[in-house]
């Protein structure tokens, strides 16, 4: 078995709020952790940019990364959202079994 965690950053609480509860909902994640404050800096259109923005902690299964991505995607208000892919395969072993299961019900409902 090989689990992820997904990170992605965007602008207000609300928004984050909605991404986290899509993903849970629909079993493309089994938890996601918001950090509500971040501040970041980045280059955007060739400027130095300064931002507030929360941090979402996604975690889930390797088996539905790219249907989680793409959905990260379809659901950001970004134009190009920072999605990043962190693969682990240990962790406490009930808690990756709940992930397993928590995430797997996405595959079954897709049948």
């Amino acid at each position: 078995m090989s689990y992820i965690i997904a990170l992605t950053t965007i602008g207000g609480m609300e928004s984050a709020k909605k991404i986290a509860k899509t993903l849970v909902d629909e079993r493309l994640a089994a938890c996601v952790n918001i950090i509500p404050y971040v501040k970041s800096f980045y280059v955007w259109e060739e400027k130095t940019t300064e931002d507030d923005e929360s941090l979402l902690i996604i975690k889930s299964d390797e088996k539905v990364k790219e249907k989680l991505i793409n959905r990260i995607k379809e659901l950001h208000t970004y134009t190009l959202p920072e999605i990043i892919i962190i693969n682990f395969n240990d962790g406490l072993p009930d808690y990756l079994k709940w992930i397993s299961e928590s995430v797997r019900r996405s595959e079954d409902r897709s049948k």
